[in-house]
């Protein structure tokens, strides 16, 4: 807890509010949304914390201190770490065409 300007403030953690797996896919669509590697990262590790930190690392075979490493807005995972998490979190990633905005035809 911190305060500000007399406040108490309370650190807000997004892992907390996680409960289903819609609360997941859409907590990570947003973040993958972004494109930003940062914000991408940040949020694999809020939802790694989310299922439990020691659990995706028994189950990948990850050291626990490397997934924290790997997966802060710092971190930069390698393709084969993020997809042992993202199964461990009972997610997949798959590729799909961008939507693009359609333009007006001008004939």
């Amino acid at each position: 807890m911190r305060q500000y300007m007399g406040e108490k403030l309370h650190d807000w953690n997004p892992a907390e509010y996680l409960e289903t797996p819609e609360d997941i896919e859409a907590f990570l669509e947003e973040a993958f949304d972004t494109g930003d590697v940062s914000y991408i990262c940040k949020a694999l590790g809020v939802v790694a914390q989310a299922k439990g930190m020691s659990q995706i690392a028994k189950e990948t075979g990850l050291n626990r201190t490397q997934l924290y490493r790997s997966f802060s807005p710092s971190g930069n995972p390698t393709l084969e770490t993020t997809l042992k998490v993202l199964h461990s979190m009972g997610v997949t990633l798959k590729a799909v065409p961008e939507q693009h905005q359609s333009q007006p035809d001008h004939h």
